[in-house]
């Protein structure tokens, strides 16, 4: 197959840009259901008519580099919070961002038409990409932000997915049901198998009507401060949204939570990432008034703390009594943000993490753990771990439900929060289990266990939500297998269509 000879004069690397840039349409904000798959048909066309393994790398790169600067455009957002100080760092980190990512792909496209040919090379990039997406998720601790199974698709089917076989599962199948297309003739519908078959088990794993889902007699109350990024740590405003917070906190009612209407007193309290603007060393100061805004629930916040000179990223669980009863130390670290890889280098040139209070960073903590509260026992994520399927599966034990807060001022007010959003519900769908996500500017939402938002509160606002907490669901299969299988998968791919590739190629000498 050739491209119109109209579209070449495009060139096929300009074609190819423009095809990423498209498709980046499909995730949130814009989530334009089309995009992906109409992106993706564009680039295996321009793949198969490429030539040499050389210029299909090129294209993967050129391909990948449209794709993450469009749909990545929100990382100029935190170095706008302190534009005189990092503003100069914006275009530098889109620009070597999404080139960087955009080498992930390159391979993979180069690999894919190195080792095979034909329709056997579009069967290869499935297994290729599949791997580099993978590998984007894991290598130098990983950044699958605007992974494939994050674009938007009819009837919520990755949602249906990735129980199954996870997000990047979903992105395997993604690519298996589109790319085979370029091959499709009017008489030979073998192209169309694939997307078929995943059709068909998404209709089969839809989940029930909402209506049914059942819920605990547990009541939760999620509070959204809207306290923006470049205000929240102004020594004359930052008390002003903890006062909100308290207002909120122990706002009273007769309602039962389920529509939205305030209880006579929730379960638990949920305050977002570092919501209180001191050390947890120092929380005897404001623990009268937390006791007593929180009126008998326990309360769930995000704080800083110091230990030995190490600073760290908390979650705390306070009693009704005002006693620390468990602490979680955020784990997976912001490169750049929260931290500095080879600090010493970068202390001499002056240049420190955007997010850290102390000059070389926040510390990790120990490991990922279950926090047990009154709704029930918790995995928390704070803000950056929601990314990663891994984080949630490193978990000691099955919780009951996750929490997710999070400070998503940090990333602007259009595409980074509704992005990070659907990650947390692939998380909750992948796992079977609901989600309690607070932010500090929004959104907050309840996430039901088939990653479905059943009640928010948007962007910008301040407000809060009571909520019954949904029943976790049985352990799903990816919860139990991890990313194992679509790594196997992925390589079976690639040595198949090598090998089939090979056959065919001596067979042809042979005659």
């Amino acid at each position: 197959m050739t491209m119109p000879p109209v579209l070449w004069r495009f060139g096929p690397f300009g074609l190819g840009f423009g095809a990423g840039a498209l498709m980046a349409q499909g995730l949130a904000p814009v989530a334009f259901a089309w995009a992906g798959p109409l992106a993706l048909y564009v680039v295996a066309v321009l793949f198969r008519a490429i030539g040499t393994a050389q210029r299909a790398g090129w294209l993967g790169w050129v391909f990948g580099a449209g794709y993450f600067s469009v749909g990545l455009s929100w990382i100029t957002e935190p170095f706008q919070v302190d534009a005189a100080a990092h503003g100069w760092m914006a275009p530098f980190a889109l620009v070597g961002l999404a080139g960087g990512l955009a080498l992930f792909w390159a391979l993979a496209f180069w690999c894919a038409a190195g080792l095979a040919r034909g329709g056997w090379s579009v069967v290869a990039l499935v297994g290729t990409w599949s791997l580099a997406e993978l590998a984007r998720a894991y290598v130098l601790t990983g950044f699958p932000w605007a992974g494939l199974a994050q674009l938007a698709l009819p009837g919520d089917v990755v949602l249906r997915l990735v129980p199954w076989v996870g997000a990047q599962g979903a992105g395997l199948l993604l690519l298996l049901s589109v790319l085979p297309l370029v091959y499709l003739r009017p008489s030979h519908g073998t192209a169309l198998i694939p997307g078929a078959a995943v059709a068909v088990l998404a209709i089969v794993a839809a989940p029930p009507d909402p209506k049914d889902l059942p819920r605990t007699d547990k009541t939760a109350r999620l509070v959204q401060p809207n306290a923006p990024q470049d205000e929240k740590w102004r020594p004359e405003k930052r008390w002003l949204f903890v006062d909100r917070m308290l207002q909120l906190t122990a706002a009273r009612g007769d309602g039962d939570g389920r529509e939205g209407t305030a209880v006579a007193r929730p379960d638990l309290v949920i305050w977002p990432e570092t919501a209180i603007p001191t050390l947890q060393n120092h929380i005897e100061d404001v623990t009268p008034a937390l006791v007593a805004a929180a009126g008998g629930a326990e309360l769930l916040y995000g704080i800083q703390r110091e230990e030995n000179g190490r600073y760290y990223n908390s979650a705390v669980v306070m009693s009704a009594e005002g006693e620390a009863l468990d602490i979680y130390d955020k784990v997976h670290l912001v490169p750049f943000g929260e931290y500095m890889p080879l600090p010493y280098v970068w202390e001499r040139l002056g240049v420190f993490g955007l997010a850290a209070r102390a000059a070389a960073g926040y510390a990790p903590g120990a490991r990922h753990k279950v926090l047990e509260t009154s709704l029930g026992r918790a995995l928390p994520l704070i803000c950056y771990e929601g990314v990663f399927a891994q984080d949630v599966g490193s978990a000691p034990s099955r919780p009951d439900f996750l929490v997710l807060m999070t400070n998503d001022a940090w990333f602007g007010t259009y595409s980074g929060p509704y992005q990070h959003l659907v990650q947390a519900q692939l998380r909750a769908a992948e796992q079977g289990l609901p989600m309690l996500r607070v932010a500090n500017t929004g959104v907050s939402a309840m996430i039901d266990p088939y990653g479905r938002i059943r009640d928010f509160i948007g962007l910008n606002t301040s407000g809060f939500i009571d909520t019954n907490l949904p029943l976790p669901l049985r352990p799903t299969f990816y919860s139990r297998s991890g990313d194992w299988p679509v790594l196997l998968t992925a390589l079976l791919l690639v040595v198949g269509a090598t090998l089939a590739w090979l056959r065919r190629k001596t067979l042809r000498i042979l005659d």
